[in-house]
């Protein structure tokens, strides 16, 4: 199957409103306007052909899981007893709230997850009753995170 996906040019003016936005996507756009200098109408237009040429997937909040009550982030190395396995594997793992990523990878593992956790407590029960026990998994290999040093998206 061939993406096609359509080249968009972007200048200094959509770079700096990006960085704007991937600051704050609140941050009003007015504000945004007066800073770089061009009319809200401009901003506006400039979004829009960012947003249909797919450059702005959207917006979203981002909350503090700490706050939440979850401590505990982990990165499971799932290995799979055969590559058929994959998408019931994914399918179910969908199922999982605290499943919050799932990458399909080379290497020794089939598939990559990052979970959220309250505890360790909580982490071990998920290992031991939702995710070992998967159609398809036959191990899995278990990674703490003990600090996110670094996050952030692509720099403009």
């Amino acid at each position: 199957m061939k993406i096609n996906q359509l080249q968009i040019e972007i200048d200094g003016i959509d770079k700096e409103i990006l960085r704007d936005l991937m600051e704050d996507a609140r941050k009003p756009i007015l504000q945004i306007a007066n800073k770089i200098g061009i009319s809200g109408a401009a901003i506006h237009q400039r979004l829009r052909k960012l947003e249909d040429a797919g450059v702005i997937a959207g917006s979203k909040v981002v909350i503090d899981n700490k706050v939440l009550g979850y401590k505990t982030m982990a990165f499971i190395g799932v290995y799979l007893d055969k590559a058929s396995s994959n998408s019931d594997a994914v399918r179910e793992l969908k199922k999982i709230p605290e499943v919050l990523e799932c990458h399909y990878t080379t290497g020794n593992w089939s598939i990559l997850i990052k979970i959220i956790c309250r505890d360790n407590e909580h982490l071990m029960q998920l290992l031991n009753k939702k995710i070992q026990p998967i159609d398809g998994v036959s191990r899995t290999e278990t990674f703490i995170s003990l600090e996110q040093q670094i996050e952030r998206q692509i720099q403009l």
